[in-house]
């Protein structure tokens, strides 16, 4: 079974580009925190490339800026490329089935800004 689970931060503002057979498709990067410090104290992050394909590309784009949290469902793919000196180079990324929008950055800042009213 190939299925995966992420949920992290928008790392740019996604945008919607319209391949060559009329699919729309949006490359997503996601920073994710790891549960765990390292040897110098600091949380680390692993940034995972999604791949977003028609209406998921279309309304993450939408709906969707940097620092927003989304969760993300969907497979792994690898593909290869050669790169100027002819090597074979792999890539691994996530073929998004499923986006949802979590949090927003904005609605976050909105309502902390909400509580700081509501304390005077």
């Amino acid at each position: 079974m190939n299925q995966v689970m992420l949920v992290g931060r928008i790392c740019e503002n996604p945008e919607v580009v319209t391949t060559d057979g009329g699919q729309q498709k949006s490359i997503v990067t996601i920073s994710i925190n790891r549960p765990f410090k390292n040897s110098d104290g600091i949380y680390e992050s692993d940034l995972i490339r999604c791949v977003l394909w028609n209406n998921i590309a279309k309304n993450t784009c939408e709906y969707c800026r940097v620092g927003d949290v989304v969760g993300i469902k969907g497979r792994l793919q690898t593909s290869n490329y050669e790169d100027e000196e002819k090597n074979k180079q792999f890539i691994m990324e996530v073929i998004a089935e499923k986006v949802t929008f979590l949090s927003s950055k904005e609605c976050h800042s909105q309502n902390k800004k909400s509580q700081e009213k509501d304390e005077r």
